[in-house]
């Protein structure tokens, strides 16, 4: 089995630099090697509208957005706007603020992603949390990601980075089989043997293994991530091949 081509994006962080100099080039660049979707992370300057048309130029889909947990307080309905204008159908919350890593500010998270999740069903979008290694820290005897699966999971599911599951001590198998149709989205992001980032496919992460389960957590697209990669360009190519070569 393959991933199907719609399903493999590029998360543009990864591509952050060029998308500073040239983004409708960029997005163009990225279709022309076989990318079909895209998750946006940073704006540089753009409007939703104008992102939105050069994603349409390139014939390219946008499937999500990263959006800063604060904004949950101060402009969410701003935010649900956004991810309407540019097409995707999540919106993704990329990290808990660092004061807030313990019991008592995870469960605070899961009660603000409770409200604005259901915000985001009213407006016809699914709110999605991007996690970290050290989200799956156990406090106290509780795994703090474990809180978040406590909200219902019809306002919210998971973005699930594979790198930094693993950075964190835990098995995304685990995850796809005990908490079904929870993980809409992946970054699919590779360690290298030495603990760092590598192109997909050319790193030590199981990708086949993990795979095999995604019907499971309900997986939809799987979008390539490099937090910083010596040439974006290489790497984008390098990972969609690593990517849509791999057999599970």
């Amino acid at each position: 089995m393959t991933i199907p081509a719609g399903g493999i994006g590029m998360h543009l962080y990864t591509m952050r630099d060029v998308l500073a100099e040239d983004y409708p080039g960029t997005l163009t660049r990225l279709a022309d090697i076989g990318y079909r979707t895209v998750g946006v992370s940073g704006r540089f300057g753009h409007s939703a509208d104008k992102i939105r048309s050069f994603a349409d130029e390139a014939g390219l889909g946008i499937v999500l957005e990263h959006v800063k947990y604060d904004r949950m307080a101060d402009d969410w309905a701003g935010a649900l706007t956004d991810a309407r204008t540019l097409g995707a159908q999540w919106v993704v919350v990329p990290s808990i603020p660092s004061e807030q890593h313990s019991v008592d500010g995870f469960r605070a998270a899961a009660a603000a992603f409770t409200e604005a999740g259901k915000a985001a069903r009213d407006a016809g979008l699914k709110l999605l949390f991007h996690n970290h290694g050290h989200d799956f820290a156990t406090v106290d005897g509780t795994v703090l990601f474990d809180i978040l699966l406590g909200v219902d999971p019809d306002l919210l599911g998971f973005e699930l980075d594979l790198y930094w599951v693993v950075n964190g001590g835990k098995d995304p198998v685990d995850y796809f089989r005990g908490h079904p149709g929870r993980f809409p989205a992946l970054h699919v992001k590779d360690m290298a043997e030495d603990g760092s980032w590598e192109d997909v496919g050319a790193g030590t992460l199981d990708f086949a293994a993990m795979f095999a389960y995604a019907a499971d957590g309900g997986v939809e697209q799987w979008l390539v991530e490099h937090d910083q990669p010596a040439d974006a360009w290489r790497s984008a190519e390098r990972s969609y091949r690593g990517l849509s070569e791999l057999r599970f």
